[in-house]
């Protein structure tokens, strides 16, 4: 059952207030729906079409249309920008997201979309290589070092596992040496790179780019949603 720790704090004014309030009687039916929501309103940061859901009925309905695109960020020195990553990669369909280095990780920036997500621990880059070779994932690192691909020309693989490294450092040595390549992120102005958080969310859109089926008009709100239906109709 889901509890007030899966909501975010409720931002409202005179005309305007996050989520739903309290469903009118009928309830309706169904083992995806929380009793507890539907009695006291639906304050969390998902979909209208997810309003009401258990957050275990909400990951299962997820697991249905995840993309064959993994996610993993470096945390040797506790980066806040963890938080920010997985939140992109809940909204993009991710399938796991990896922490490499520390298990505690900075979840300010994910405002709660990690409930949400399957997030796997590895000590070190080589137990992540070892994952993703058991997996077949082919790890792509993601930084801007000289020689890197740019990554509106590189080959991203399908099954992919992009890293991502910390904010000043970059993708660590002991990663880049287990990544089949390194891409980066063209840019054109004074600055030597972008925050990891916003370089996570344009690396991962460039895959969706290139290898998710895009509808042509999206839907409301935020985004093309699933491609199939629900797990709990």
């Amino acid at each position: 059952m889901s509890t007030h720790e899966d909501s975010l704090p409720v931002a409202a004014t005179a005309t305007h207030t996050v989520g739903v309030g309290p469903h009118p009687l009928p309830w309706p039916e169904g083992e995806h729906y929380d009793p507890e929501l539907l009695a006291n309103g639906d304050r969390r940061n998902v979909l209208d079409r997810y309003r009401y859901w258990r957050r275990e009925a909400i990951v299962a309905d997820l697991d249905l249309f995840r993309h064959p695109l993994d996610v993993a960020i470096e945390n040797f020195e506790h980066d806040f920008n963890i938080g920010s990553v997985v939140r992109s990669a809940n909204a993009f369909g991710v399938g796991h997201v990896h922490i490499v280095g520390r298990r505690r990780w900075n979840r300010r920036g994910a405002m709660v979309t990690d409930r949400y997500q399957h997030v796997l621990h590895h000590p070190t880059s080589a137990d992540l290589a070892a994952w993703a070779k058991e997996n077949g994932k082919s790890i792509v690192a993601v930084d801007n070092t000289p020689g890197a691909i740019p990554i509106e020309h590189a080959e991203l693989p399908r099954d992919c596992l992009m890293v991502f490294g910390q904010e000043g450092p970059g993708v660590s040595p002991e990663t880049l040496a287990v990544a089949e390549f390194v891409t980066g992120i063209s840019q054109f102005g004074s600055t030597r790179s972008i925050n990891v958080g916003a370089a996570a969310a344009v690396a991962m859109h460039t895959w969706i780019m290139r290898h998710a089926d895009i509808p042509r008009t999206l839907a409301s709100p935020g985004g093309p949603g699933p491609a199939i239906g629900p797990a709990f109709p």
